[in-house]
């Protein structure tokens, strides 16, 4: 693994384009406006398919259950998200950086290729979505579409940083303009005067609050556990924590909640599938401008969720790989976008089943050590680092197994909730029991 910043000497490709210090910290002097990382992380969860399952949810739990479990997952979010945010913005690393103390410098190659391979799936599913919905819509054709539009993503990734602000202050507007009037015609065909009153399609067990609050969790547990390669260019911890606040709750919430006016509105056909899927409201026949509207509302929308992730998987590979950063986006944009035509996005259910367990555990560790850790965080910055870390091993592994205990024998609880607490309970407690490894192991 190179230890040194290897984006400081860019090559001559790319001189022109912003350093993204792929093997070292931000400097102080690169770190971006509060209004720059506010829009990455603004632009990122108000989407399309954060829409879906917030409209799932209220179709199987009613309407005011179902956003009790949207503010509850949101809320839980908010303070895992900007605990992470906060040490990003203050230190200026990356997630592999502080995987790197967490893990060990060998251990964290486990934790960092697990959510840079995960996020690429992302990539590959939303991709993958993108052709789909455009030949649902209008009949284009799917794979077609599907590798135009990778290509697409993967340009916008490589131009960095910069470029993902720039798409989330666009992203953002036109998820409110396509939703607000998704929400104008529902209400003129369909009224809204039954949505509060609304109880769902699933029945009292088809799916528990908890569960709910992990689905909800689960769309953003990968890339939020990965917030500090957005929040690392923060000018400090408490803009990072700002930055954080405009994702979860503010941009979520909005998109989840969307979906859940939509369906509680019984303007989808099979919500419990299809959830809060409002584009088919847009478009029609004789709906020319809004046909318009939608298209370029798919491509910009999903486009963002596959840039930014894409972007979190190309960080981290390319610091295990010790390659630049933009490299690494063109080979695992190729190979998302195969696997998109591929169909790995027809698992999105089992997907984020997976997420829920695994996920939010790691970052539990991640919490645990770098704030709860014997000696607190000063102690963290100058403990030596050793080459494998096993009290955070163990205890990415207790919480995960609570989390499919939680998750198969009892569904009343969150899994991600019950494997995020477990962890760090079980880290404060490997710490002090386990004796602290040296830096040469």
């Amino acid at each position: 693994m190179n230890t040194h910043d290897a984006a400081a000497a860019p090559a001559p490709a790319a001189r022109e384009l912003d350093a993204e210090f792929e093997h070292s910290p931000v400097p102080a002097d690169s770190r971006k406006s509060l209004w720059t990382v506010s829009a990455v992380w603004f632009g990122f969860p108000m989407i399309l398919t954060n829409a879906v399952p917030g409209g799932v949810v209220v179709a199987m739990l009613g309407f005011w259950r179902g956003l009790a479990a949207i503010a509850a997952a949101n809320l839980v979010m908010l303070l895992y998200v900007g605990i992470l945010s906060h040490r990003a913005g203050s230190t200026g690393e990356s997630f592999s950086l502080q995987a790197t103390r967490t893990f060990g410098r060998a251990g964290y190659v486990i934790a960092s290729a697990f959510l840079a391979t995960v996020v690429v799936g992302w990539f590959a599913f939303n991709t993958g979505a993108t052709g789909a919905t455009l030949h649902q819509a209008f009949g284009w054709h799917e794979r077609l579409v599907a590798v135009l539009a990778g290509l697409g993503f993967i340009a916008l990734t490589y131009l960095g940083i910069r470029a993902l602000s720039w798409l989330g202050a666009v992203a953002a507007p036109l998820f409110l303009l396509a939703g607000g009037v998704a929400l104008v015609i529902v209400a003129r065909n369909q009224g809204l005067g039954d949505v509060l009153s609304y109880d769902g399609v699933g029945g009292d067990a088809s799916l528990t609050f908890g569960a709910a609050v992990s689905m909800m969790m689960a769309t953003f547990a990968d890339s939020g556990t990965m917030t500090a390669d957005f929040t690392r260019w923060s000018k400090n911890g408490r803009q990072a924590v700002l930055a954080t606040v405009s994702a979860f709750p503010v941009a979520s919430v909005v998109a989840q909640v969307t979906g859940g006016l939509v369906v509680a509105a019984g303007a989808v056909a099979a919500p419990a599938t299809g959830g809060g899927d409002f584009l088919p409201i847009l478009t029609g026949e004789h709906s020319g401008i809004l046909n318009v509207l939608a298209a370029v509302f798919v491509f910009v929308n999903l486009g963002s969720v596959c840039s930014h992730c894409l972007y979190n998987g190309a960080l981290g590979w390319s610091h295990l790989t010790g390659r630049r950063m933009r490299t690494t986006t063109v080979v695992l944009g190729v190979i998302g976008t195969v696997a998109a035509l591929a169909g790995v996005w027809n698992h999105f259910l089992d997907w984020l089943v997976i997420l829920s367990v695994f996920v939010p555990p790691l970052g539990g560790v991640l919490i645990a050590d770098q704030f709860l850790a014997r000696g607190g965080r000063g102690a963290m910055d100058s403990r030596p680092t050793a080459a494998v870390r096993p009290t955070a091993f163990g205890a990415w592994a207790v919480g995960a197994g609570a989390a499919a205990i939680a998750h198969w024998w009892a569904p009343q609880l969150s899994d991600a909730v019950t494997g995020l607490v477990v962890a760090v309970a079980a880290y404060a407690v490997l710490e002090r029991v386990l004796p602290r490894p040296s830096a040469a192991t």
